[in-house]
């Protein structure tokens, strides 16, 4: 039984980071914007916030960091995207392309580097329950955040006249502009919200997944949240379970291992790609039900004078 604990606890800290990275593209997509680059802002601000917390010792400056990373390499994509009116595959693709690049360059001094003794976390009382305890009090505080913040953005979109707004943009950018709302603004605002949620799931990895730096350590997790968008029909609490069903492909690769089973590993390493993969397959045989949940201007450019 410990064993079971072991993987739920496990599986909980893997979904954070897909969670994460997810809800900020999903916050970009309901204002109508694709952001291909989730991978590489997701490697820079791993790398950002491992630097932070190996020169600082802070595990706050790190995320923080990490965070600032995201937000600005989405920032940049916003403002090619929204006011040049750049394709936004191609330029998220090319952001994804940089962020791998430009992180593995600068993390060339930091691979062999260690950050200080890790903290161990604990809810009181509620940390010492038999099993039950070790499965789901004993996390990060990161981890109960997220489930917050998810249960706040449903709150935000479905619930309040910003939250209308942005989807409206998502929606209809035209007669959002018509109504006298700032269109490119309110989309810059969803793009940098995103890539900030992006930047923190990738110092989460480097900080507290995995306290280490490796070149391409997100290893197609920012691609595993861009698919988690569209399986979960762009509703937030799906996102949420979606990550933490992922998560639970993750882990269990190890839990098999760990219990001996006569599979090649390299099986195992493929099986979360192979759900994506499988799970994007089902979805697309009907057409119909994405067409009726997606953002209708998702990846529409927008001519405020036209």
């Amino acid at each position: 039984m410990e064993t079971y604990a072991l993987l739920i606890a496990a599986t909980l800290n893997a979904g954070t980071v897909l969670a994460l990275a997810s809800l900020g593209l999903l916050i970009n997509e309901k204002a109508g914007i694709v952001n291909l680059g989730a991978e590489g802002m997701m490697l820079c601000a791993a790398i950002a916030g491992f630097a932070t917390v190996v020169h600082t010792g802070s595990d706050l400056a790190g995320f923080a960091a990490g965070v600032g990373a995201g937000a600005l390499m989405a920032c940049v994509f916003g403002l090619l995207v929204i006011w040049l009116n750049t394709n936004q595959y191609a330029t998220g693709l090319a952001l994804s392309l940089f962020g791998a690049g430009f992180s593995a360059f600068v993390g060339i001094s930091y691979v062999q580097e260690k950050m200080p003794e890790r903290m161990q976390f604990a809810v009181p009382y509620l940390s010492d329950i038999p099993l039950l305890g070790s499965a789901l009090f004993k996390q990060h505080p990161l981890v109960y955040l997220t489930i917050i913040f998810a249960l706040a953005l449903i709150w935000f979109l479905y619930r309040t006249r910003a939250g209308l707004v942005l989807r409206s943009v998502g929606e209809s950018p035209e007669s959002a502009h018509a109504l006298g709302y700032p269109v490119r603004w309110i989309r810059l605002v969803a793009v940098v919200a995103g890539g900030a949620l992006c930047g923190l799931a990738g110092a989460y990895i480097s900080i507290i997944y995995t306290p280490l730096w490796v070149e391409g350590m997100v290893a197609g997790k920012g691609w595993i949240a861009l698919a988690l968008t569209t399986f979960a029909t762009w509703r937030p609490a799906r996102v949420l379970l979606g990550a933490y069903l992922f998560g639970g492909v993750t882990m269990l690769q190890f839990h098999l291992q760990g219990a001996g089973v006569e599979v090649p590993s390299q099986i195992l390493t493929m099986l979360p790609y192979l759900a994506t993969i499988l799970v994007l397959a089902l979805i697309s045989r009907n057409p119909r039900w994405i067409r009726i949940n997606m953002p209708a201007s998702m990846g529409k450019p927008f001519y405020p004078g036209s």
